[in-house]
């Protein structure tokens, strides 16, 4: 007698970060997440990775952290500055909590081309 074998009838995304799983957000809504990022008193920081090596545990850093950043217009600037210089990559958003010392907000601002 031969068995049905079936693996489930769901499907596992590959995704990015946490919001992955929601739909993409509008511009209103990452200014948003970079206010409450400011708001925490954390260390808003940019990275950026090919999509091909996106999976890897570290990406590469787009200039230091802004410390002390209060501007949402002056990170913003910068998430731009680094679309603009690597147009094919995932540019990564990261609030660094001082306090904790670790990261209190990490997720995919600008999606590249694979």
């Amino acid at each position: 007698m031969m068995q049905n074998s079936q693996l489930g009838d769901f499907q596992t995304a590959q995704t990015l970060e946490t919001f992955g799983f929601l739909p993409k957000f509008t511009q209103d809504e990452v200014y948003d997440q970079i206010a409450y990022l400011i708001a925490q008193g954390w260390t808003p920081a940019i990275e950026h990775e090919h999509p091909n090596g996106s999976s890897n545990h570290y990406w590469t850093m787009w200039k230091l952290p802004m410390f002390g950043e209060q501007d949402l217009s002056t990170v913003m600037a910068e998430i731009d500055a680094c679309h603009r210089a690597y147009p094919d990559h995932h540019v990564r958003l990261i609030g660094y909590d001082n306090y904790t010392q670790s990261q209190g907000v990490s997720f995919v601002v600008v999606e590249g081309r694979g």
